[in-house]
């Protein structure tokens, strides 16, 4: 599977480099490479897009250096952070020896992302542990081979199996699905996404997979998906979707249905969910 075409922003957004100096402070000779993925490598930055590093280092981390992961990032990430409104920011750290060779599923050393923004606030850090979901982004990272540290990530990565690749895509569907109601928008996105993945095995952008799957649902499902690309095009979201939520809940569960026929296993892709 490889990430779709599109225009590239051409310059790489500076709290990127940010992230690295954060990196770099607290680890030290530990980084081995960072680099750019997300939608900064599948057709440009959007208005609300995520800025996504993932990290490479050689060691595991402690304790007290997650902990100052999370504050240094709580300053610079999402209208929240405490120099000012910016980019939210997704930060992946990953031990080499985790993820090459590379085995199903992997492990990360630290993941940080503005959308559990509350519970760092609370004092959490979080730690290593198994990520069923992490190959759609180490692929990407290969493939957009935008390093912002170090060698290019396919002399510090592994590529990954395409089957591994697939039961990547589909292990975040339940938990989409249990996030509908709070996150439709992304939620809808993502899902076409998954879809679109699975059918064309290219990983392209949110907008782009929705524009696909768009010309494969049923004219009276289109509506809420047609909404959330726009929200996402334009930069906006709502908090509740209110009556429109019934029809999203509609939307979202053919989408799931399509991910299941395409993946071939209705019992491992979203579970028994209603």
């Amino acid at each position: 599977m490889t990430p779709g075409t599109g225009p590239l922003e051409p310059e790489t957004p500076p709290v990127a480099h940010e992230v690295v100096v954060i990196v770099r402070d607290l680890l030290g000779e530990a980084l081995i490479g960072a680099y750019l993925h997300g939608s900064a490598v599948l057709g440009g930055l959007r208005p609300t897009s995520d800025i996504d590093v993932l990290a490479v280092i050689s060691r595991p981390t402690t304790e007290p250096e997650r902990h100052a992961l999370v504050d240094r990032l709580l300053d610079i990430s999402g209208r929240r952070a405490r120099r000012g409104p910016g980019r939210p920011i997704e930060l992946t750290i990953l031990v080499q020896s985790d993820v090459r060779p590379w085995r199903h599923p992997p492990r990360v050393e630290f993941l940080y992302g503005e959308w559990r923004r509350d519970d760092y606030e609370g004092g959490f850090v979080p730690g290593p542990e198994p990520m069923a979901d992490l190959g759609p982004e180490i692929a990407l990272t290969l493939a957009g081979n935008r390093s912002l540290a170090g060698p290019p990530p396919a002399d510090v990565l592994d590529p990954i199996p395409d089957a591994d690749l697939r039961r990547a895509i589909t292990a975040g569907v339940p938990s989409l699905i249990d996030d509908l109601d709070s996150d439709t928008r992304n939620v809808l996105l993502t899902l076409a996404r998954v879809w679109a993945t699975l059918e064309t095995k290219e990983i392209s952008s949110k907008d782009q997979a929705a524009a696909w799957a768009l010309h494969r649902v049923p004219d009276a499902l289109a509506g809420p998906l047609i909404l959330a690309c726009e929200m996402y095009l334009e930069g906006w979201d709502r908090d509740d979707w209110g009556e429109d939520l019934a029809a999203a809940r509609a939307t979202a569960m053919h989408l799931v249905a399509e991910i299941r026929r395409t993946n071939g296993d209705e019992q491992e892709v979203g579970g028994n969910t209603p």
